[in-house]
């Protein structure tokens, strides 16, 4: 995301960036900014340079000089968890966030408009999960599995996957694939597909899913040691939430930075196969 320009509304726009309903950015917001910044800095090797002042105190973290995620500083007003939240691409915001409505989801902010990043929204499906929409007229944003340091996949933790798949699929278009889980703690689990292509995965938990969290989404950043990594989270002020495990989609750990925020680290297979990390 990059410094603002005449602000971007509805009229007139020809979207020529990226297929709606393709993860095309991760955004943390937290209490304490520069805390934040030097533990991502210490950990994945990013940068800094400052986001769209509509957004209030806001980062654009950088790897190899391509934009890679946003930091930004919660509002003490505004009620949401201290987390990594995926955009997904739309071509209208605004159409999107009608529809968010009508399939029994929320909208909590916006949508509005970020300057030159575009414009965007965020809002939470019916099940309480928040996610961003995010429409822009080029292709900024970062690009999910580009090498260490980067997201690499998100994934939808919830109670159960058949009706909240179908709300990401009235939003979006999204094929459903069912596939089989690398979680022992259940089975329900749904790859959502665009032209046939992984994207997301959803994930059903039923009465195992923790009730201190509730149905959350998780973004996966690619690593070259998912075991060492973990070490080093622990070591700059994190937790382990979950030692490093093999699964379909190659060798995962959980972790929490120090303010609490949940993310995957992830050595993925070399070949995808289009299931879920976790």
């Amino acid at each position: 995301m990059t410094e603002e320009p005449e602000p971007s509304g509805r009229a007139g726009r020809t979207p020529i960036g990226r297929t709606p309903g393709t993860p095309c950015w991760v955004s943390l917001m937290v209490h304490d900014v520069a805390a934040t910044q030097a533990f991502y800095a210490d950990l994945f090797g990013w940068e800094f340079q400052p986001g769209p002042s509509r957004l209030g105190p806001y980062v654009r973290a950088l790897l190899g000089g391509q934009e890679v995620a946003g930091i930004g500083r919660l509002p003490a007003d505004l009620r949401l968890p201290v987390a990594w939240t995926p955009y997904l691409a739309s071509d209208d915001v605004d159409l999107t966030a009608e529809r968010v409505r009508m399939c029994g989801g929320t909208v909590g902010v916006g949508p509005l408009d970020a300057g030159e990043a575009g414009r965007l929204a965020i809002g939470s499906d019916p099940s309480g999960a928040v996610f961003g929409v995010w429409q822009t007229a080029d292709r900024h944003g970062t690009d999910l599995g580009a090498g260490p340091g980067t997201p690499a996949w998100n994934e939808l933790r919830t109670f159960e996957t058949a009706n909240v798949a179908k709300f990401y699929g009235t939003l979006f278009g999204y094929e459903e694939e069912r596939t089989a889980s690398d979680d022992p703690a259940g089975t329900d689990h749904v790859t959502l597909r665009l032209d046939g292509r992984p994207v997301a995965g959803i994930h059903g938990l039923g009465q195992a899913l923790p009730r201190d969290r509730g149905p959350h989404w998780t973004t996966y950043f690619e690593v070259t040691d998912p075991d060492s990594a973990l070490d080093r989270v622990t070591g700059l002020g994190g937790r382990a939430l979950a030692a490093a495990r093999d699964t379909a989609r190659g060798r995962v750990a959980l972790a929490a930075d120090p303010e609490g925020a949940r993310f995957a680290l992830i050595r993925s297979r070399p070949a995808a196969d289009g299931h879920s990390g976790g």
